[in-house]
């Protein structure tokens, strides 16, 4: 099958590639785990000989020894054959890696003389030029393993079906609680009127109209999601043409719980009724 799709699931030990892989086995997706990269090309070849595989995902990690250092010779590779293939990336920061580590008592890959601490940054550092060419990154760090099936599956279901060929991941997120690692735009919300100024809206959100119709109600909110729209509206030939499939555009107010969802939620409207695919995070909208 000569239009096989090929995805790489790769990343940090411990961000949450086993959920994704399983996620994706769960759509249809032809899965392997801890493939060595030297085996890919042939597994691809054998994929399009077939009749019923049409989506491939392979992760390929540390976990592959010294032959891990080999995929960017394979990528290359595969960039000859012209393979069509999409890198999935997943990392978390290191208080959330340490954390799984203690909780389920496993050996990190790399296991360095000096703690799971320096493990975590030597494999940051090697995979560090994957990062760089992946076209989709996920940041686990406060997301649960129910948030992250949700994420994979509304992100790949698409794929199946062949709609949009590019996605756009939204995000709404606290900037007390920091910024979303995997954003490639961030789109600052505080400008607005707070509805957490009003005493019947304070324990409301983004998601009920009484909110979103507050938050809208500032004509300066209308602007600026049209300029956010027009924005990714003008940017999308130039991804799409790179080759960039997924893109993660975070808008953030102080607590994520009312401006950025509810602009978020409007936001996505506004793509779909372009036709775009639209997946939408809410990060930080059940924190106190």
């Amino acid at each position: 099958m000569e239009d096989l799709e090929l995805t790489i699931i790769t990343g940090l030990s411990g961000a949450g590639k086993s959920v994704a892989v399983k996620s994706l086995e769960d759509l249809g997706y032809f899965c392997v785990d801890n493939l060595p990269p030297q085996l890919l090309p042939k597994m691809v070849e054998l994929c399009q000989q077939s009749e019923k595989i049409d989506h491939l995902v392979a992760v390929i990690d540390v976990r592959g020894g010294q032959f891990f250092r080999d995929l960017f010779h394979v990528l290359e590779e595969l960039d000859r054959g012209r393979v069509n293939y999409h890198i999935l990336f997943l990392e978390a920061d290191d208080a959330t890696l340490i954390r799984r580590y203690k909780e389920t008592r496993r050996t990190h890959p790399l296991h360095a003389d000096g703690g799971i601490s320096q493990s975590i940054a030597e494999e940051r550092k090697l995979l560090l030029p994957l990062k760089e060419r992946a076209d989709m990154v996920i940041d686990t760090s406060l997301t649960s393993v129910r948030q992250l099936r949700e994420i994979i599956t509304e992100s790949f279901r698409p794929a199946v079906k062949g709609t949009s060929p590019l996605e756009v991941q939204l995000i709404s997120f606290g900037y007390k609680y920091g910024l979303p690692l995997d954003a490639d735009m961030v789109f600052d919300a505080r400008f607005l009127a707070n509805p957490f100024w009003v005493d019947h809206l304070r324990e409301k959100s983004g998601l009920e109209a009484e909110v979103r119709d507050f938050v809208m109600s500032d004509s300066r909110a209308e602007e600026f999601l049209n300029r956010v729209e027009g924005l990714l509206t003008s940017l999308q030939e130039g991804f799409v043409r790179e080759g960039r499939h997924f893109i993660t555009v975070a808008l953030g107010c102080t607590g994520g719980r009312h401006r950025s969802v509810a602009l978020a939620e409007e936001l996505a409207r506004r793509l779909r009724d372009r036709g775009w695919t639209v997946v939408v995070r809410h990060r930080d909208l059940h924190r106190d």
